[in-house]
């Protein structure tokens, strides 16, 4: 490799070849870096958020753990439900026992005490914290895990193909995973559907009851046009970071996973900004050129990358074209949130019939008839599928609705049905055919939901 001292009077010279009218003079350009590549935990993306264009990519597809930066997809629920009007900044949350006893960072509050939307919005935004984004997923979803189910189900209509939640704060969880490349998805849609709530993630410093908070994101405070959008660490994930930048009309979106340390990732992610930058004005002024070009990066391993969780090994999967559809999609606002950006299954908003609840399943057989009163071949239709086992009969109901209405068009006259076995509350679509129980079920698991093909 060239020395510094090389490389800088190799530098001079040509520029002053330029001087003299010898060689075109160099254009200043950010330093060439060398990426934190040997870290197995690391994983990048940088992508133009008008156009979706990603200009670089660093095992974006890998599934990494989010850890706060989950709290991206908490907030975009929060504000889907405050441009909907079923909540507003004024409504009051009731902090909870268990949204309590989170860990840090936290605001502190404690059980039986209240806090308006606003604030904990703010609490979330530049504390990070823990206890306001169970609070808030209580008040939205009933439950914690209800509403991380509900944020899975975003996260596949959004294109977020290697994403699933289980909790709304991004504490430690083996099976609570994501991507770069998911985040940046999800960063982009918080930008396109909901512009007058993103402010939210600028929010440099916010004082309550005493306390004087500082936002997290220190490129927020070190790097010109950053105005968002939301840092992430655990032990087990690294240094994370989503950040966005606008320079010249054009904005960047820059996800680094994996980061050594707090310097290290902000150094990375403004590096990585400033080159996208870099890059964007010189294709203006016509060159080809890429944000890898800035590298000194070693071979890729043809190897696939593989992490252990206490659930076992995870193989890290390509993307799909649902992600990269996404990733395609222009980020003109909207007036309210659609399923533009679903990929997969369509759902739709009626609901099926009253829920019933029974001791056992019942067998069921239907024969349809022609309409000259000839008997076709009855169908088989003792087929169900099972998708989810809770403690609370409030929370199997809430979900039997909530799935029902996603997965009408799999479903279709299936019987919705809660059963209670052993204490436990099962969630459970009967009366279908083998093929129709296969397909609700692959349409399930497509979104990272736990569902059970089983026969009466």
């Amino acid at each position: 490799m060239v020395s510094s001292a090389r490389r800088l009077a190799l530098v001079l010279c040509v520029a002053l070849a330029g001087a003299m009218g010898l060689a075109p003079a160099l254009t200043p350009t950010p330093a060439r870096a060398q990426a934190p590549f040997s870290d197995s935990k690391y994983a990048a993306i940088v992508i133009d958020a008008q156009s979706g264009e990603v200009l670089y990519a660093k095992r974006a597809d890998s599934q990494r753990y989010p850890a706060s930066i989950t709290k991206i997809m908490t907030l975009y629920l929060t504000f889907e439900a405050l441009q909907s009007g079923r909540l507003k900044l004024s409504d009051t949350i009731t902090v909870s026992p268990h949204a309590a006893s989170q860990a840090p960072s936290k605001l502190g509050l404690a059980a039986g005490e209240h806090i308006t939307v606003e604030d904990a919005i703010h609490a979330i935004c530049v504390k990070s914290a823990n206890d306001m984004a169970v609070a808030m997923a209580e008040k939205l979803g009933g439950t914690e895990s209800r509403f991380a189910a509900l944020m899975t189900l975003k996260a596949g209509e959004l294109g977020m193909s290697n994403t699933r939640y289980v909790n709304a704060s991004g504490l430690p969880d083996s099976r609570q995973l994501s991507s770069a490349r998911d985040i940046a998805i999800l960063s982009r849609a918080v930008l396109r559907d909901f512009p007058q709530f993103y402010p939210y993630f600028s929010t440099k410093t916010w004082a309550y009851h005493g306390q004087n908070l500082k936002n997290h994101n220190g490129l927020l405070f070190a790097m010109p046009g950053v105005d968002g959008i939301k840092t992430g660490f655990t032990n087990a994930s690294g240094f994370n970071l989503s950040a966005s930048a606008v320079r010249d009309g054009h904005r960047l979106i820059t996800v680094v996973m994996g980061g050594p340390s707090t310097r290290a990732r902000d150094s990375h992610v403004e590096w990585l900004l400033a080159t996208g930058f870099d890059v964007l004005r010189r294709r203006a002024a016509g060159e080809n050129i890429t944000v890898a070009q800035n590298y000194f990066e070693p071979p890729a391993s043809a190897a696939p990358t593989v992490t252990t969780t206490a659930a076992g090994p995870v193989q890290y999967a390509s993307i799909g074209p649902s992600a990269t559809q996404a990733l395609a999609q222009p980020i003109a606002p909207t007036p309210t949130v659609t399923a533009s950006f679903l990929p997969t299954t369509a759902v739709h908003a009626k609901l099926k019939p009253a829920l019933v609840e029974a001791a056992k399943p019942a067998k069921v057989e239907r024969a349809s008839v022609a309409a000259k009163g000839k008997k076709k071949k009855v169908e088989d239709t003792s087929y169900l599928v099972q998708v989810g086992s809770f403690r609370q009969k409030s929370e199997a109901r809430g979900w039997l609705k909530e799935t029902a209405r996603r997965f009408d068009s799999k479903l279709g006259d299936a019987e919705a049905k809660i059963i209670t076995v052993d204490g436990w509350y099962r969630t459970r679509f009967e009366g279908l055919t083998k093929d129709a129980a296969g397909a609700a079920c692959k349409a399930f698991k497509a979104h990272r939901l736990a569902c059970m093909v089983m026969r009466d």
